[in-house]
């Protein structure tokens, strides 16, 4: 099997499984307890914490909140951001944002927040100018994602932060970085935001585990509620395990970042024109702006995209089409809704997405298996 589906989830890494293995053994306890076994789990989430602070740039390790995945930290970034101190504050987004920010505006609009979902041109691109436009100073938060986790065209992040904050300094910034965090620079400098969601599993870690990077000094309402942990902004006994194996793969990916942009940029392009050689109809998704070197979206027309993958798969090559966290079945994409496609040709977008684990000859095998298939469907 050629595994291309990384943008859905990525193989654990080898230090991911030797930084968790401590703590499945002697070092299990939770860390909420006072005798050993507690104070050894205690102290490895708090390493753990300070390691995930330094390699975002944060000020402080206590600006670094756990959460169970990057939905998670996507909720309570919006959620606990419009809701803050008993307030229905409004919320301004994109139309192409991951549905964990999408379904948390619609959440806190059900309550009563206004909600502006600023579109997309037909490359999937932002205007700065739209986003702050819609806000005032009633905006509680502004989330736009780094990358989109379907085309992988990139946002201007940092110049979209600079824009809010001077037309609103009482308005938060937020990013979902989990896509763009495996080959893009995401730090508070980096970035300019106020808060920052990732994802463990998105880049070599375990799954159901991430973090949002938010300042001491933000009020937020939790959206998970017990027993009060991460200073009452998540409350439920820490994966202690998970958490250090996540930050072991953050600090892997960080130190390797710069040559795995450089390989995996060489794998897409190299898959790309094969494939463009092979299929001269060929279209790829925002090919003309800045994307993530690690995605590949693209049409063929006249080939459902459902077709296609499973005939792949059936030969040993996992792709997908679009996202990978609404259901198991293939639906028409909110992403290239917004973006004016038609229904047609959505259905024949397939998306290819490269990873830390990518073999170099991984675009090369899967373009000719690929344009092979397509023939014979064709």
């Amino acid at each position: 099997m050629i595994y291309l589906d990384h943008a859905a989830t990525t193989k654990v890494r080898p230090e991911t499984r030797a930084a968790m293995a401590p703590l499945l053994d002697d070092s299990f306890g939770n860390p909420s307890g006072i005798h050993g076994v507690s104070r050894r789990a205690k102290n490895a989430l708090e390493e753990a914490r300070e390691k995930a602070a330094a390699i975002l740039g944060a000020a402080h390790p206590l600006e670094i909140v756990f959460t169970g995945g990057g939905t998670e930290a996507d909720n309570l970034a919006v959620v606990g951001s419009a809701l803050a101190e008993g307030g229905r504050r409004s919320v301004v987004t994109t139309a192409v944002e991951h549905d964990a920010v999408l379904q948390s505006a619609a959440f806190v609009e059900m309550l009563g927040c206004r909600v502006a979902r600023v579109g997309v041109d037909p490359d999937g691109a932002i205007d700065v100018a739209e986003i702050v436009a819609c806000v005032d100073s009633d905006t509680a938060v502004v989330s736009v994602m780094t990358a989109n986790n379907e085309t992988g065209v990139v946002f201007p992040i940092k110049e979209v932060a600079a824009a809010v904050h001077e037309e609103s300094p009482s308005a938060l910034m937020h990013t979902d970085a989990v896509q763009a965090f495996i080959t893009e620079p995401i730090t508070v400098d980096t970035t300019g935001c106020d808060m920052i969601s990732l994802a463990g599993h998105k880049f070599g870690g375990p799954q159901g585990v991430g973090l949002l990077y938010v300042p001491r000094e933000i009020k937020l309402e939790p959206v998970v509620h017990g027993g009060g942990q991460e200073l009452g902004r998540r409350s439920g006994t820490h994966n202690v395990a998970s958490i250090v194996g996540m930050v072991a793969a953050m600090d892997k990916t960080a130190s390797e970042r710069d040559d795995l942009h450089n390989r995996i940029e060489s794998v897409r392009d190299q898959f790309e024109a094969t494939l463009r050689a092979a299929i001269p109809d060929l279209e790829i998704t925002g090919e003309s702006g800045e994307r993530l070197v690690q995605h590949s979206h693209f049409r063929i027309p006249g080939v459902a995209a459902e077709t296609l993958l499973i005939r792949l798969d059936q030969d040993g090559l996992a792709a997908a089409a679009g996202s990978a966290c609404s259901s198991g079945a293939i639906e028409v994409s909110h992403v290239l809704d917004a973006m004016g496609m038609a229904e047609v040709a959505a259905a024949e977008c397939v998306r290819i997405s490269f990873g830390w684990s990518s073999e170099s000859d991984d675009g090369l095998v899967a373009a000719r298996q690929i344009a092979t298939t397509v023939g014979s469907l064709r």
